[in-house]
């Protein structure tokens, strides 16, 4: 990486509509062309895999996709399909074989009704390496889902169990789908909660799919619950994590000062080289001598070094004990609790909305956001919304600060600085020459 030309990775868009597999390609692709932008230490790999520390870590990173980018189900389908994966082929071979593996060609068939094709259990995808149904990635212990019955988490299983029911049904029904699953293959219950949270229209965490691969997934989940059922949104998904939320999670998390710091910070920086202009233009018309429009330059170096590093998100001071601020999450220690909630709301909530705010109020993972099933991904309600609104603007651009870990994000962080100053320098200096080089004026 150059020192004088280094740059982030480039700030990926969401394109409009569904995901596609022609989407997620335009994400694949451009993320190339700022691949050396996002070293090793912090590939997506290393990340999900909870390698990489604060400010880069598997939580910090699901963080991003709740608060910023607005699309953590993503992940959450992600981490949980590699668990199931590796749980399912756990099983005995007895129960393996209730659920054959499934081919989304040749007429939308189940493989294992078909003798005469051996199971196709094993293909390429189309953004990333070969994906082996036989042989699953396996999940850090940090990211398991280890199976466990959270309708016993509470009374009233029957009516949540009828509810998930009703939403596969439902689900089913909407892409013309009228005949029911195998209820005898294993984890069917837990392939119908998947349904009615990430796949059926309108469900808490639905993803971004098409109407089309929809109904191809839904189709494969009626015949079996082998993970190979869920190929076609593991693609989309899997693009579209690779290919536009991680580079962009790179980005900001490079950055160690949040929104109002960094423009309060550039605005300064403009600020001094706005004072520089204005000290050499009076120096300039005085009767002083030329010399002292060197004073210019601090000023000049100062404000380009201020506005270079802060237009990368950057704030210098901050910079020099290697830290950060905390997030507006981060600011508040408690977290949402049941009592939060009207007895209106609580009433109409399922078991695992209870189960997920109830991790919540327990002092366990933030949010619901590492929980496989429960409500939306939605924020508004957390308490701390309203109470970071109410702060003063001197305490969001002041707040308290915390140490970053990771030793990849300081030496990117330093790189920017140092580019910042040599930036400057190159900046100040010929300012300051053609600053001193202007006759007097001699007005006053």
């Amino acid at each position: 990486m150059s020192l004088l030309f280094y740059r982030r990775p480039d700030f990926v868009a969401k394109l409009p509509g569904p995901m596609d597999k022609t989407q997620c390609q335009i994400y694949v692709d451009r993320t190339q062309k700022h691949k050396k932008a996002i070293p090793p230490e912090l590939s997506f790999d290393n990340i999900l895999q909870n390698k990489a520390l604060p400010p880069c870590a598997l939580q910090d990173f699901m963080d991003y996709l709740v608060y910023i980018s607005h699309d953590a189900e993503n992940l959450q389908f992600w981490i949980w399909l590699n668990a199931y994966t590796t749980r399912f082929y756990a099983l005995p071979p007895s129960d393996q074989a209730l659920s054959p593996p499934w081919s989304a060609v040749e007429g939308l068939q189940p493989t294992g009704n078909d003798p005469s094709r051996p199971p196709k259990t094993a293909r390429k995808s189309q953004f990333g390496a070969e994906i082996d149904f036989d042989h699953p990635s396996i999940v850090p212990n940090a990211v398991q889902s280890p199976p466990f019955d959270k309708q016993s988490f509470i009374s009233g299983t029957a009516n949540t169990a009828k509810s998930t029911a009703d939403s596969v049904e439902d689900a089913n029904a909407q892409v013309g789908l009228k005949w029911q699953s195998f209820s005898v293959q294993p984890y069917r219950s837990e392939i119908d909660r998947v349904i009615s949270h990430y796949i059926a229209p309108d469900s808490p965490r639905e993803l971004n799919i098409s109407h089309k691969t929809r109904t191809v997934v839904l189709h494969a989940l009626q015949h079996t619950t082998h993970p190979s059922a869920f190929s076609p949104v593991r693609d989309l998904v899997e693009g579209t994590l690779r290919g536009q939320s991680h580079p962009n999670f790179v980005r900001w998390s490079i950055c160690n000062g949040n929104k109002p710091k960094v423009l309060f910070v550039r605005n300064a920086g403009i600020a001094h080289v706005v004072l520089a202009i204005f000290l050499a233009v009076v120096l300039i018309l005085s009767k002083a001598s030329r010399w002292w429009r060197l004073f210019c330059f601090p000023l000049f170096f100062l404000g380009f070094s201020v506005g270079v590093a802060a237009y990368k998100g950057l704030c210098l001071v901050i910079h020099t004990g290697h830290s950060r601020n905390l997030r507006p999450w981060e600011q508040f220690g408690d977290s949402a609790s049941l009592d939060s909630f009207d007895n209106d709301n609580e009433a109409g909530l399922s078991t695992d909305d209870v189960y997920s705010m109830s991790n919540r109020s327990s002092g366990g993972k933030r949010g619901m956001s590492m929980d496989t099933f429960g409500t939306g991904n939605s924020f508004d309600h957390e308490p701390w919304v309203e109470r970071y609104k109410k702060k003063p603007f001197l305490q969001r651009v002041y707040p308290k600060n915390i140490g970053i870990q990771d030793e990849t994000i300081r030496i990117l962080q330093d790189r920017i600085v140092w580019q910042s100053h040599l930036w400057s320098l190159l900046a100040s200096v010929p300012l300051t020459v053609a600053i001193i080089a202007v006759p007097r004026l001699g007005v006053w």
